[in-house]
This record gives structure tokens, sequence and C-alpha cells, in this order.
């Protein structure tokens, strides 16, 4: 590069960088005379590969040897990945895609673990100094800048740090703007050749990637600013968010269902901490669509990935979430992201730098996608990872984890939880298998988690939210087998003289094993239904309601209690009537209830339901009869003398 010339240049007239940008515009032929052997290459990332460049290179590559290729990643088949080629090149890369990841595997390339955001240090500290970049750029504007368009990620610092840059402009390339620029006293070498870049379209999602997105959606709130990465299943939880409002985007990759999610009104970045109303990125992973959207948009800055992927930077946002793709989780909740087995299948990237700026964001979240199985059906849910499987997100680091069956938060969990929940999102064809190796790892006890309990399966469509008074918010679902604290703590803050449900009734504390029995169900015979308020980090059960059936009679037996704090407000009234609706569905004929004497309030609970109703009074008890084939208006009720 010609130090020094910039300041002179940029301040300068504009026949004066022209005047240098007509000396500096070759052809390959004498751009690549700089090439020696033993020289370490640098090549542009992804979708902003400078191809033109590539090919050339490729037909000089008889002539040398020795040559170190670097780039992150590329999306097309090359020359030099072949066998014949080992002895005149071999490529190093900071992330394995599918046209790299045969010769990696087969040892023909290298490789390299590495933070995305670490990379431009490599560069600029010499510890894999450049000798030859090549990158792709926009024509110069009026003042002699050219734009790195859709690719600044590390092209930015490669071509700061190279010792000869030669730059293919291409007219194609978007002008993008933010810290994307280069000014042409910058490049030594400028080959004019225009061409359609290289493009990645929106993979197919199907029906698990749909579900995987459905839960994620659950999970993030309107004002959250998002990092979601590439494939089929972040881009289903994009097009799970079109009820959402005033998302913002504070990413490395951009991607095609991001422009979709702006042209709804959904990505507004209205409400961002940290660069309020702009999209933040650092590359396009796209196609010509996502192209024509970042070309000349002010919504759009381009940084590097120093900046885009600085935990510290990312962190400023808050109600940050990230969300990256893995291959395993085991039950510990180690994460393997980058390999299957031995054999390397993407690599680290951004993952840990967004997981880390969303971990220290305020309302931030970190989350952890991953369909049930693979595409053999084999469980991604395991009970330890694969012989030679990378831990790219630690035990300590994960906090969510989503599959089609549900989300496992993991956070601030023990080992024998974070089983418990992840056995519940695994495939139910595989529960059975991990609640045995959970045993013999004395994770988990038989007699506290029976295996008939592991092959339940969530009745997710159970779930419902309910305002009561105007301003209490209640979310009601089935009881999990990890509700174990959550009830156990509602329990011990009920007064002592409140009367329980008759389950426990006689009861001054609630050992392991008798909360067990109201989360470990079947979710048929028997139904616990929680109450909860508060955000899912740290939710707080309000309200317990059970029934247990009666197999021979389909008379189920009922009780609920709802904490004093949250009394009078219709909430016992309004589980009560959901559970009747969900006992019906299954085929029970008639509830029973027991309430002690003085009571007899609770009578108007069980009235408002609408069905038959009965009562008799022995020993201190009411047993009420509920008879859901014979409504009020058909019958006289009976009520206790």
């Amino acid at each position: 590069m010609m130090e020094g010339v910039v300041s002179g240049v940029e301040g300068g007239t504009s026949a004066a960088w022209q005047e240098l940008f007509q000396d500096k515009v070759t052809d390959t032929r004498r751009a690549f005379r700089e090439l020696r052997r033993g020289q370490r290459i640098f090549i542009g990332s992804g979708c902003g590969e400078p191809q033109y460049l590539v090919r050339a290179l490729e037909e000089h590559l008889p002539k040398l040897a020795d040559l170190e290729i670097l780039h992150i990643l590329s999306l097309g088949k090359h020359t030099f990945l072949e066998e014949s080629y080992h002895d005149k090149c071999r490529l190093k890369s900071f992330f394995v895609a599918a046209a790299s990841r045969e010769a990696v595997a087969e040892g023909r390339a290298d490789y390299t673990p590495v933070n995305l955001v670490d990379v431009p240090k490599l560069f600029r500290s010499g510890v894999l100094p450049i000798d030859v970049a090549l990158i792709q750029v926009s024509e110069p504007d009026q003042h002699g800048f050219c734009s790195l368009g859709i690719s600044v990620d590390i092209v930015k610092a490669a071509a700061e740090s190279a010792r000869f840059v030669i730059a293919q402009i291409n007219g194609r390339m978007p002008r993008t703007l933010g810290d994307s620029f280069i000014h042409v006293s910058d490049l030594d070498a400028l080959i004019p050749w225009d061409e359609p870049l290289l493009e990645m379209p929106p993979p197919p999602i199907n029906d698990v990637a749909k579900a995987i997105g459905a839960q994620v959606a659950k999970l993030i709130e309107d004002g959250s600013t998002l990092r979601v990465g590439v494939g089929s299943v972040p881009s289903a939880v994009l097009y799970a968010l079109e009820d959402k409002k005033d998302l913002g985007v504070h990413t490395d990759m951009l991607t095609d269902p991001y422009v979709d999610l702006v042209e709804k009104g959904v990505i507004t970045n209205a409400r961002k901490t940290l660069h309020p109303g702009k999209i933040i990125a650092s590359f396009c992973l796209g196609t010509k669509k996502l192209y024509d959207f970042v070309h000349n948009n002010p919504m759009v800055a381009f940084h590097p990935v120093e900046y885009t992927n600085n935990y510290l930077v990312i962190s400023q946002n808050e109600k940050m979430v990230t969300l990256n793709s893995a291959l395993e989780v085991d039950l510990t909740g180690q994460v393997c992201s980058d390999s299957v087995g031995y054999q390397i299948y993407s690599g680290v990237g951004g993952s840990v730098d967004f997981l880390r700026g969303a971990r220290n964001s305020r309302g931030g979240k970190a989350i952890v996608v991953l369909p049930s199985t693979t595409l053999d059906g084999q469980s991604r849910i395991v009970p330890e990872l694969t012989e030679g499987g990378g831990v790219v997100t630690t035990r300590g680091g994960v906090q969510y984890v989503v599959t089609e069956y549900g989300i496992a938060q993991l956070q601030g969990r023990s080992l024998r939880e974070r089983a418990l929940a992840l056995i519940g999102i695994a495939h139910p064809d595989f529960r059975e298998d991990l609640t045995r190796h959970a045993y013999r790892m004395k994770v988990l006890r038989r007699e506290l988690f029976a295996i008939s309990s592991a092959r339940a399966i969530y009745p997710e469509n159970l779930e419902v939210s309910q305002v009561f008074d105007e301003e209490t918010r209640v979310f009601f679902r089935p009881a999990k087998p990890t509700d174990e604290r959550l009830i156990r703590e509602f329990f011990y803050s009920l007064p002592k003289d409140e009367s329980y449900i008759r389950f426990l009734s006689t009861m001054k504390v609630y050992p392991q094993v008798d909360v067990n029995k109201l989360i470990n169900i079947d979710y048929e015979k028997e139904m616990t239904l929680v109450g909860l308020v508060g955000d899912m980090e740290a939710e707080r059960v309000v309200a317990v309601g059970r029934y247990v059936v009666d197999e021979e009679t389909l008379i189920a037996e009922v009780d609920f209690a709802v904490h004093p704090d949250y009394g009078r407000k219709g909430i016992a009234s309004f589980m009560i009537q959901y559970l009747s609706e969900i006992a019906k569905k299954s085929g029970v004929r008639q509830f029973r209830a027991y309430i002690s004497a003085g009571n007899e309030r609770v009578f108007g609970v069980f009235q408002k339901l609408g069905y038959f109703m009965e009562s008799s009074f022995m020993e201190g008890l009411y047993e009420i009869r509920v008879h859901f084939d014979r409504t009020a208006d058909a019958c006289l009720t009976e009520r206790p003398e």
C-alpha cells in the first residue's frame, strides 16, 4: 500500500484522485506479478468474494508453490481445493462451509477455530501477516472512496494490513454506508470487472423449522434487538416474528428474511438503545433483493467485525437477543455447533461474540436452536457429546435451548434440572433412553422421575394467558417436571392456616417425593395446571389446580389453591373452568372435590361451571360432585344445610 498518500488525496481535488485511479488501473496479468511462492494471500469473504480475481489466481497457480490462502468462507467450488494443487497452495479457513468441508475433512485444507471478533487482530498484530489481499469493491464515489459493499467483516482489516491490495471494481457491488469505505489511494492495483455477485438464497423451511420458530417467538419481546444466523431454522425464526413490534437489528450477517420484516414494518429500529433507527451489520449472505436493499440505504450501517462483534458494543443494545444453531446438546447443557464428532462442519464464527453480548445486555437473551433429531433420525439431545465434538457454548454460557418440542431455560439450573428440561424438549422416541442414561449418570433418581413421565408429551396447546381485574396477567400451563421448586415455593408461601389442596392437606412440609406427584404426570389420566406471573427467568407460581382420573369410572378428583395475594380476582373460577374443559375433552364424566368446613365459599367456584352440582357432608368434609352430563338449568342444585 502507498502509505502517506491518503491525507493528500482525500483533501485534494477530484482530478487528483482520478489521476491516481487511472495510474492504478491494470489487468490481472500485471497485478499478479506481485505473487511469490510461499506468500499468504487473503480472499474477500462470502458473497463478496472477488470471483474474477479468484479465477485469475487459479490460472496463475501452476507457476507458484506453497501459497497459504486465508478466508472466512466461500460459496463455490475452487480449483485450489483440489488434491492436484496440494503443493501449490493450502487453504486456511476461519469457518467451514459446504465448498471447503470435504477438503478440511480429508486434510487438504485447514480450519482455524477463532471467534470472529478476534480475526482482525491476527492481521493487524502480525500473527497472520498478509502479503496480498484480493478484494472486491464498488466503483469510487466523487471523493475517491470505494465501498466494501456487502463484505466489510474482516475484509477491511485485511486490506488495511496487507502489503499489496488488488481490488476488483465491480459496478454491481452495492455502495453500503457506515465504516465501510476504502480510498483508491489505499489500493495498489485496480481491476475493473463487472459481474453478478454471488448469492445465497434463503433455504427451504420445513415444518420442524416452523415449529422451532414459533417456540422462539415466545421469547422475543417487542422492542428487542436481534442477531439471527443463517440457515433454515434461523430464517424460520425471523418469519415467525411478523406480529412483533419495533424490533431492531445488530448483527454480523444480514440475510433476506430481515428485509421481509422491514417491509412489513416489524423491524423499525425505533427502540434501539444503540444506533437507534439503524440496522447494524457487517456482511450480507443473501440475494440481489438484499443487495438492492442495502445499496445507499441510510437505514443500514456496515461496520467491521471488530465493532459489530465486540461484546461490549453488543451489550449496549437493551433486550439484545442472539440466536445460534447447534448440532448437539448434552444433558448437562454443553453445546456443540461446529463439528460432527471429529469432522468439522462449520465453525465458531460470531456465536460466542454475540452470546457474551446478549448475556451482558439489559434484558438480553441467548438462545440455542436445533431440531430434536438429525436427518437420519438420531437424537440431537444426547447424554454426552459425540466423541470429538467441540464445545462452542459451555454449560455456564447456555441460557435457552429450543427444539420443536419446547423451550428449556437452563440458566441457574442444576444438572438435575437441566436434564429434566432437556429430556422434556427431546424427541419423544428418545426420552426413555435419555432418562435411563440420566439414571446411570446419577443425575436423576428413579423414585423421583419415572420412565412413564419421560414418555408424556407436553400439551403445548393448553397454554393460555388471561388478564384479571385489568392489570393482573396470569399465564396458565400444564405443569412440567422442572416446576418442582416453583411449586414447592408456592406451597411454603401459603399462610399456615390456609386450606391446601387435598392431596397435601395433612402435610406440614412438602417433601420432594410428594411434589413430584404433581409434576410427573401423563397429561391424560392426570393433569396439573399452574398459574404463573412474571417473566420466564423469574416466574412465580400463584395458583395450582389438579385432577386425577379414575379410569374405570371416569370420575376425576379435583382440587386447587390460589395464593391469598391473588385471591378474589376470579383466578380460581377461571382455573376450574379451564380444568373442566380439559377433563371433558378427555372423557371425564364427573368432578369430585373435598372441602373442609369453613370454606363453603368454594362452592361458588364450582357452581359457576354451569353443571348440575350436588354435595354431602361427613366427618368435617364436604364432598362436591359436578356432573358434566347435566346442566344446572335442568336440575336443582343441592346445597349444604
